[in-house]
C-alpha cells in the first residue's frame, strides 16, 4: 500500500504528460466500456484508463489480501470462492 501513496494521484500524473484519462470502478463492465469507447474516439492525444479495482474482491478470504497474488486457492478454497461469488 506504501507504493500506491508513492505515485497518487496516477491520474493526475497522466494528465500532467497530456494524457486525455478516465477513472472509473474496475469491477463495473458498463463503466470499463465506456471508457473504452470514449477513449477510441480521441485522436489527438494518448488515453489512459485507470480502473481502481480491490484484489480478489467477493472472495472473503482473499479480498484485499496481497498474499493471494499468483497463488492457487485449494479445491476447498476454490469451491468456496466460486460459491460466494455466484452469491
Amino acid at each position: 500500500m506504501d507504493n500506491v501513496k508513492k505515485v497518487a494521484p496516477i491520474d493526475k500524473k497522466f494528465e500532467a504528460f497530456g494524457f486525455e484519462t478516465f477513472v472509473v470502478d474496475g469491477h463495473d463492465i458498463d463503466a470499463l466500456i465506456d471508457a473504452f469507447d470514449k477513449a477510441s474516439k480521441i485522436t489527438d492525444k494518448p488515453t489512459c484508463i485507470v480502473a481502481k479495482t480491490i484484489k480478489g474482491k467477493g472472495v472473503s478470504f482473499m479480498e484485499n489480501q496481497a498474499g493471494w497474488h499468483g497463488k492457487s486457492p485449494s479445491d476447498e478454497q476454490l469451491k468456496q470462492a466460486l460459491e460466494e461469488l455466484q452469491a
